[in-house]
């Protein structure tokens, strides 16, 4: 890899002086964009994207490949994503020639109710614990999609995941550092933790290999209860769904969630998950929302993600002649940040879970409601949380309360992160998903199990006057997450599937990289390495919800004229590393050459491309 005088190289940099004096070949990357025409996988990790390939190579499709990658990266970013986490899948079928989204993120348990946490005291769901605990929701999203789409038996499809959890996997350089920060609470309070990641007390070195049995043996348990059942591929596929909601699994929740554990209140509190709420639910598969943005019809979850936020934030866009900006210019970082503060105020005000809230998205994504709105992005920062207002569509105007919260412990070894895959092959189909949760630093692991259970039911707002907001807390409604994976058609065929770990910034990551391919050509590795910024104006989704007006984050890369220029505009810009913001990976088919394409970045020095 290129050193930090290379990187910062003005080839690299070259965009940022005028696209016109460079041509797009010359600009400088950290990998070559990945071209072939068998397949394409890229993660987060090398090493569950070896797992998809090879699943591809043996005869598998993407959606196999798919879930392939899915539970290898289970088992090699324990601190990112778990069995017991979320997985929203979108992707797109090469025979109905139709996008869909699966909705691997499960909802509040049925004993969640916004009585029960104004009873025992708690104004903002804690970020830990078992207390926010939601259907896991991830194992059956994959079954589903194997079921429906792939061609592979369960026992094909976890075989690599087994492998590296029972003969081992290199720690990653992150992973020592966080089991430092919670090696008290792991050995005070998470003992089941403890034994799983803290053996002979002993906190594993960076790059060694690491087991963890108990994931190999729950998974070599329901594939041998999937084959016990008489019939084809998809009755055991159904077996093994079947014995993860219902069967030892289930149980093993059940059981250990009447227990009490120390959360970020400071209190030990049991957890409201039981196995019914487990058996009553199952992955919908659903139509996804989609913006048509210069001949590109992008594809995103709905508005029990932050998804939708990338489709208002380009039909803002779309009023601004982005192409003649610089794409590392003050002009254009200055109008994509902005419109991004509208489009995620707008989140706060009107997201919830649509089987539950009417989102008035025909409103919210129309030209009359963004002409008018764009015209709020003027010269300078705003510092405003700044909704739009729709006719019947009310809601609280309540974040000044927050200051006034007492969000009880640190949490700053708590936060966790995120995955993302896109696999595409030969024929066409094409997936994104974005794996996350169930992070062995945000809940203990389940007894017998060997791995968390997510807690997404943080980001429900329980606080008092909340009751009618969007995404209020209620029995059996899911939580407005973070995660958002994106399939791009071009001409009603697959053009692109991309996503990044990061929070809210995920869908500003995301935007930044699908700006820089459409408007000024960048190929998806050139896109991916190109510097990013992002801003934290809006309140988190996360405990313990705070913001930061005003803020804007940019990569030590962004030239020095362009930071002082936005500091004049009044943004209140932080510098990070040269290489600190976004993990992105992308796949895409160029479609006058029929080639497949790959990309991921180096700022994790883990993610990879893999195809040919």
């Amino acid at each position: 890899m290129a050193n930090e005088k290379g990187r910062d190289d003005a080839r690299f940099l070259g965009a940022a002086q005028g696209m016109g004096s460079m041509a797009m070949d010359e600009v400088f990357t950290t990998r070559p964009e990945i071209r072939g025409r068998f397949g394409v996988v890229t993660c987060t990790h090398w090493i569950a994207s070896a797992a998809g390939m090879n699943m591809l190579e043996s005869g598998g499709n993407a959606f196999d490949a798919a879930v392939s990658t899915a539970f290898a990266l289970q088992v090699v970013e324990p601190h990112l994503n778990g069995p017991g986490g979320e997985a929203p899948i979108i992707f797109y079928d090469a025979n109905s020639e139709e996008v869909k989204v699966i909705c691997g993120h499960g909802p509040a348990p049925s004993a969640a109710t916004f009585k029960h946490f104004r009873d025992i005291g708690v104004s903002v769901v804690p970020g830990s614990g078992l207390l926010p605990g939601c259907v896991p929701g991830a194992f059956d999203a994959w079954m589903t999609l194997l079921r429906d789409y792939g061609t592979k038996s369960v026992c094909d499809v976890l075989t690599r995941a087994i492998d590296l959890a029972r003969n081992g996997y290199p720690v990653l350089p992150r992973i020592p550092p966080l089991l430092g920060m919670l090696r008290d609470l792991f050995e005070t309070e998470w003992t089941t933790s403890a034994e799983v990641y803290l053996k002979n007390g002993e906190i594993p070195r960076s790059g060694s290999l690491f087991t963890n049995p108990l994931i190999a043996d729950t998974y070599e348990r329901i594939i041998k209860e999937s084959k016990s059942v008489d019939g084809n591929r998809e009755c055991q596929i159904d077996k093994a769904r079947e014995t993860f909601y219902k069967g030892f699994v289930a149980e093993e929740i059940d059981r250990f969630y009447r227990s009490e554990v120390l959360d970020t209140t400071g209190q030990r509190q049991c957890g409201l998950l039981t196995g019914e709420d487990m058996a009553n639910w199952q992955a919908p598969v659903e139509e996804p929302l989609t913006y048509d943005y210069l001949g590109h019809q992008v594809c995103k979850p709905q508005s029990w993600s932050q998804a939708p936020v990338f489709l208002q934030q380009l039909a803002l866009l779309k009023n601004f002649d982005l192409s003649s900006m610089e794409p590392n210019g003050p002009d254009f970082i200055h109008t994509v940040v902005e419109c991004n503060k509208l489009a995620m105020a707008d989140r706060e005000k009107f997201y919830g879970d649509p089987t539950y809230v009417d989102v008035p998205f025909d409103t919210l994504l129309s030209d009359g409601y963004n002409d008018l709105r764009c015209k709020l992005v003027g010269g300078d920062a705003s510092y405003e949380l700044r909704p739009g207002d729709v006719d019947d569509y009310g809601g609280p105007t309540f974040f000044k309360t927050l200051a006034d919260v007492d969000f009880g412990l640190d949490t700053s070894s708590h936060k966790g992160d995120t995955c993302h895959l896109d696999t595409i092959d030969q024929y066409g189909n094409m997936v994104a998903a974005t794996p996350s949760g169930g992070w062995f630093r945000s809940s203990p692991c389940v007894p017998n199990l060997g791995f968390p259970i997510g807690t997404r039911g943080e980001m429900f707002w329980v606080m008092e006057g909340m009751e009618d907001h969007p995404n209020a807390i209620s029995p059996g409604k899911r939580s407005r997450t973070s995660l958002s994976p994106t399939i791009v058609l071009k001409g009603g065929k697959p053009a692109l599937a991309f996503g990044t770990p990061g929070g809210d910034r995920q869908d500003q990551w995301g935007m930044n990289f699908f700006l820089r391919w459409v408007h000024f050509g960048m190929n998806l590795q050139q896109a991916i390495d190109y510097p990013n910024f992002s801003t934290k104006h809006a309140p988190s989704s996360f405990y313990p919800r705070l913001s930061q007006p005003g803020n804007l984050t940019v990569e030590a890369r962004i030239p020095k004229e362009t930071i002082k220029e936005l500091e004049k505009r009044g943004h209140d810009v932080k510098v990070t590393g040269a290489w600190s913001q976004s993990r992105g990976v992308a796949a895409g088919i160029d479609q006058e050459e029929g080639v497949l394409l790959g990309g991921a970045s180096p700022r994790s020095i883990q993610s990879y491309a893999i195809g040919w």
